[in-house]
């Protein structure tokens, strides 16, 4: 199965079309999350990308909220968070948001690692993880140095041991890829990179 994925978009029109051109070739699109900035005007985001006629699988980053995400995606979309779905056997499972709290207060969509970890219980197994925040001390490095990977997402990926784990979030780490146990992790960013998984048996 073609997989188109990417993250991180914050309503770059240079790189919607591009996804749009591509997705004509995806079996199953999957976005990560930050489709606007400062949740201000989603639904003008995502017509960034309403030409993407196939079916996507969207989570929520931190800069729109689940239920703003519900609200404004397209017929074709399943947002995920804290849930999982199931797409010609594939079993996907997804989070959104920013894990750890971040500081930006006011207009971040947070949830804290135990909130996470709670979330994150309810998959017991997945062919794909998506999660819009990194790992714990993978691809979460920041041009700082800081490292803002997730604690209880590490967690989950070693209890689960998908074979495919899809993130963003960390500007820094786009297009980087890392390797959690038998699970390949990439952080996806805006461009758009292609995954050929099939069902696990």
């Amino acid at each position: 199965m073609k997989i188109l994925a990417f993250s991180d978009l914050h309503r770059a029109a240079p790189a919607a079309r591009r996804l749009v051109e591509m997705s004509q070739d995806a079996d199953l699109v999957i976005a990560a999350g930050d489709f606007t900035n400062h949740r201000i005007d989603l639904p003008g985001a995502l017509d960034l990308i309403a030409g993407i006629t196939a079916p996507i699988i969207m989570v929520p980053g931190n800069n729109e909220s689940e239920d703003e995400l519900r609200a404004a995606a397209p017929d074709n979309a399943t947002v995920l968070h804290g849930e999982a779905t199931t797409f010609e056997g594939l079993n996907i499972f997804g989070l959104g948001y920013a894990v750890p709290v971040t500081p930006f207060k006011d207009w971040s969509c947070d949830i804290d690692e135990p909130t996470a970890a709670k979330m994150l219980a309810a998959c017991e197994a997945a062919d794909i993880l998506i999660s819009h925040s990194p790992p714990k001390g993978h691809l979460d490095v920041t041009s700082t140095g800081m490292s803002l990977g997730s604690k209880a997402v590490l967690e989950a990926i070693e209890r689960i041991a998908p074979p495919l784990v899809l993130c963003g979030h960390i500007h820094d780490c786009w297009g980087q890829s890392s390797q959690v146990g038998p699970s390949k992790v990439v952080n996806l960013g805006p461009t758009g990179m292609w995954f050929d998984i099939a069902p696990s048996a």
